[in-house]
């Protein structure tokens, strides 16, 4: 039974709702020994999707599935948790072909335009008939609400992750919207681990291509809590609505802003919810000579375990900042790095300041939220990237995650 502690960082409070354009059921399949495991989204007609996958080299069985299958048009959702149906071999994909083809047949659809999406333990095989029996029984009439979708797709989850937006292009009023599930195994590699975004209006896929280009790389890109990519990373995004927009350059700019915040948000919910976490690292890299250098040296901050216990002992160990940067290997001068723990300055010129001060530096890292501030003072570019800190809880709950 996996351990699980209240995150630190309480969920902002959301006013559930019911969506239009799509039809929500969730269910107790067995996976789980009571809580919502499964989760249908049926759409009111066949719609454009855009899907943004894992690139690792050991897929689950759904990407497989589902970058095989669909060709970016959809008519139902399938996604199970506590089960993440990887490493499942040939039975895996004929585990997903009985339970697609139960509901294809159930809602009269093609089979390629079903998606599906697994999250939980790797490397159990399960029967579909758990998902099959399911769907004998829907009954259309009882649909749960965007709450009860999130809820339903967590697994070491605390909270569930969802977000809402209302956008206004010309005399057109719409929402977009989205739930996420992930707190470990989380350093995505393409979008992150289940997330599915909604729009109330109609977006071709080249645009909802462009709108996950644009904003992928600063949200769920930037965020770890282990390094480590999940083998069922999915980011999909649907067009949900009928409402036609004018998408010219102003409201796409103004479309685009809007879906930065809420892909931000979403993800910032993730990493707040992080196994174990005790404290948020925010650790921004300044003045690199290239925007990959600043991502990799970020990420070798908030991944190194002795930055992140530094962190969880409120200790402001400046020296293994200093290390996890050398570590990259990145061409630097180590001269010309000044690190700041939020705006209280630790090192410069290539050794400790003569401006520090340990009194405000150690009320500092008292704090919920720390900044890692590191100028490389080598060009102009920048990147954050958003971690946490490691707990003893972190090690309990993936100590017995499968028991």
């Amino acid at each position: 039974m996996v351990n699980k502690m209240i995150s630190i960082f309480k969920p902002k409070k959301i006013k559930d709702f019911n969506p239009s354009g799509l039809n929500i059921y969730t269910f107790n399949a067995g996976f789980k020994n009571k809580d919502k495991d499964l989760l249908l989204i049926v759409f009111d007609k066949t719609i454009n999707v855009c899907c943004v996958y894992s690139k690792t080299s050991t897929p689950s069985a759904p990407i497989i599935w589902d970058k095989k299958n669909n060709k970016g048009r959809a008519k139902a959702l399938i996604v199970n948790a506590g089960n993440a149906n990887a490493h499942t071999g040939k039975d895996g994909i004929k585990i997903i072909d009985k339970y697609v083809k139960a509901l294809s047949k159930k809602i009269q659809c093609k089979v390629n335009e079903v998606l599906v999406s697994s999250t939980g333990v790797i490397g159990k095989k399960f029967n579909p008939n758990l998902i099959i029996n399911k769907f004998e029984k829907l009954n259309f009439k009882n649909k749960n609400s965007l709450l009860e979708a999130s809820n339903a797709i967590m697994t070491t989850d605390t909270f569930p992750k969802i977000s809402i937006s209302n956008i206004r292009l010309d005399n057109q009023s719409f929402k977009i919207y989205g739930i996420a599930k992930g707190s470990g195994m989380i350093q995505p590699n393409m979008g992150t681990m289940l997330v599915y975004i909604f729009m109330e209006c109609e977006v071709s896929k080249q645009i909802m291509t462009r709108l996950l280009k644009n904003n992928l790389e600063n949200t769920f890109n930037s965020i770890t809590v282990d390094s480590d990519t999940s083998t069922s990373d999915t980011l999909m995004m649907f067009s949900v609505g009928n409402k036609k927009v004018n998408l010219n350059k102003k409201n796409y700019k103004i479309l685009n802003n809007k879906m930065h915040t809420l892909m931000h948000d979403l993800s910032l919910q993730v990493i707040k919810d992080g196994e174990g976490v005790s404290k948020l690292i925010k650790v921004n890299i300044l003045n690199a000579r290239t925007k990959n250098q600043a991502k990799i040296i970020a990420f070798s901050i908030a991944n190194s375990p002795l930055v992140k216990t530094a962190i969880a002992g409120e200790d402001a160990n400046w020296g293994r900042v200093i290390m996890a940067i050398g570590k990259t290997e990145e061409n630097i001068n180590q001269n010309k790095i000044r690190i700041l723990f939020g705006n209280n300055i630790v090192c410069e010129n290539g050794s400790i300041s003569k401006k520090i001060n340990i009194r405000k530096l150690d009320l500092y890292m008292k704090n919920s939220v720390i900044e890692i501030n590191v100028k490389l003072n080598l060009g102009k570019f920048c990147h954050t990237v958003y971690g946490n800190d490691l707990t003893i809880e972190y090690l309990k709950i993936n100590a017995d995650y499968r028991s």
